[in-house]
């Protein structure tokens, strides 16, 4: 009896933290970003002296409380599954574990809790709650167009950077030292900052034939802007031509997590795990 009740436990725990299609696996959702995003707030008016300064201990222990809520939560997430080391190294593992520890370096090193801005990571899961998991095929295709892209991408960037260091050369030559070109480095600073069109205005040519390359490299500058833009747009465009109908099924996804492998995406009413075929009702 007690054997079945510890399975009803884990499975209720597990059904309430890593699934949303329940009425308390979504609360529990919609209350842990709303945590979230008040400890990044938190930490925000931390970073801003004169409230720091009013309020130092108030936020403090607000911080603390929320610092080990998100702790209990992270010990829960791992008890409630048969694969713990699965959930500690995937993506939501690893950003769970980083928002959590930062408050404690800081009793060492102080400041570094300010690293707790990384439970923004967190705010991933609202895709699961407001069942927005259908849109993330159009993100799939675009790290897929990116990806595709590295080679041309790396062959672009590859030109650029020699062609930075050419004009920054040549930039050196015209202006010299006088003018803030000191040395080639800080040339080719020049020309990079100019090339992406920031212009800190930092450095600034001088002489009539510097401010003419400074314009073409300027001119040079949009043009280069596009060219990534239209490598990886023609690749998205090829990753949404229709491709076979069975994709759509992928509308049908829910929230539901194996107990055991932790995988998501099932199909409506799927009883096994489509990739270990554990039952996903038992933990």
């Amino acid at each position: 009896m007690s054997i079945q009740q510890k399975k009803n436990w884990r499975t209720k725990l597990h059904e309430i933290i890593y699934e949303a299609d329940t009425p308390a696996g979504k609360l529990f959702d919609v209350v842990l970003l709303i945590t979230i995003i008040a400890s990044i707030l938190l930490v925000m008016l931390e970073s801003v002296k004169s409230i720091n300064a009013k309020y130092h201990d108030l936020l403090n222990i607000s911080e603390w409380i929320i610092t080990i809520l998100f702790t209990i939560e992270y010990i829960v997430r791992i008890i409630t599954v048969r694969k713990p080391f699965r959930y500690i190294f995937s993506f939501y593992g690893i950003v769970d574990l980083l928002s959590t520890i930062p408050k404690y370096i800081s009793i060492i090193f102080g400041g570094v809790h300010a690293l707790a801005t990384l439970r923004a990571l967190r705010l991933l899961r609202v895709f699961r709650i407001l069942k927005l998991v259908r849109y993330l095929g159009a993100s799939n295709n675009l790290a897929r167009a990116i990806k595709a892209s590295r080679a041309k991408i790396s062959v672009f960037l590859f030109t650029v950077i020699i062609a930075t260091i050419i004009l920054g050369t040549i930039m050196y030559l015209v202006e010299g030292e006088e003018n803030g070109f000191t040395n080639i480095p800080k040339s080719v600073y020049w020309c990079i900052v100019t090339l992406t069109t920031v212009g800190f205005g930092d450095i600034a040519p001088q002489t009539p034939l510097g401010q003419f390359i400074a314009s073409l490299i300027m001119i040079l500058g949009y043009g280069i802007i596009a060219v990534p833009t239209g490598i990886v747009s023609a690749e998205y465009t090829a990753q949404n031509k229709p491709k076979q109908e069975p994709e759509k099924d992928q509308w049908h996804l829910n929230t539901q997590s194996c107990p055991n492998c932790s995988a998501e995406k099932h199909k409506d009413n799927a009883k096994f795990c489509y990739k270990c075929g554990h039952n996903l009702h038992h933990a």
